[in-house]
């Protein structure tokens, strides 16, 4: 199959022709339809410091996507053949004491898809069964392929109490947008966020037209403009 490889210790990306994944029993194997690129993907293809520490090679890139269900592992149940799917990205040990405790995304014995392991960008990606997600109810694949970051936001959106709080959100990214937007379905009062990028900034705005986008490279923010919001005691 063809695939998007970190071939070389050095900038750029490869389109090589790669084995198909294995499939264990506990697995499932996905064709691939639509992915999307992380920032993880963008450092991987810079090879910055973090890339060059983390990513063996060759490497297969890639960890956000969605795709439809071809084969099915021995052990695997309550998925099927056909079915539409995304994935979360991280593998954890489910023996270390965060994992028996629920805060799996706190597992020091991660495993990234596309990182330390076989990505997505290629036409099939084999993952754990317990890290596939099937929606309920008919999603784009263009919008499924999302789900992974998505996720991020709405955990951190919603380990708070949104209604009628100020909330503050540090980075404008495809992450901080998401969230800004849960925030403001859930009833946040006022919702700031910043960055240091303009186009970042307007797209927030014009995404979540309830926010209040700041540039941090030219302002900062005040007390008086907290006051005006009717922030007195700081962000919650």
């Amino acid at each position: 199959m063809k695939a998007l490889v970190k071939k070389n210790a050095e900038e750029g990306l490869w389109l090589e022709d790669v084995p198909l994944p294995e499939v264990g029993n506990n697995d499932v194997l996905i064709k691939i339809q639509k992915t999307a690129i992380c920032g993880t993907d963008i450092h991987i293809y810079n090879w910055d410091d973090w890339a060059r520490k983390t990513i063996p090679v060759p490497m297969t890139i890639g960890h956000e996507f969605a795709g439809t269900i071809v084969e099915l592992g021995a052990n695997v149940e309550g998925l099927e053949v056909g079915d539409l799917v995304s994935g979360e990205g991280h593998i954890v040990c489910e023996r270390c004491r965060n994992c028996l405790a629920g805060r799996r995304h706190l597992c020091p014995n991660t495993i990234g898809v596309g990182v330390n392991r076989t990505g997505c960008f290629a036409e099939y990606l084999a993952i754990p069964a317990k890290n596939v997600y099937r929606p309920n109810t008919p999603i784009p694949p263009e919008v499924l392929a999302c789900f992974d970051p998505y996720g991020n936001a709405v955990h951190t959106a919603l380990s708070f109490n949104m209604v009628g709080e100020d909330v503050l959100i540090t980075g404008a990214g495809p992450i901080g947008i998401m969230a800004a937007m849960v925030a403001a379905h859930c009833g946040a009062r006022n919702i700031v966020i910043t960055d240091i990028n303009p186009y970042r900034l307007n797209l927030a705005r014009t995404i979540v037209p309830k926010a209040i986008p700041i540039d941090v490279s030219k302002e900062t923010i005040t007390r008086d403009m907290m006051r005006a919001l009717g922030i007195l005691e700081g962000f919650d």
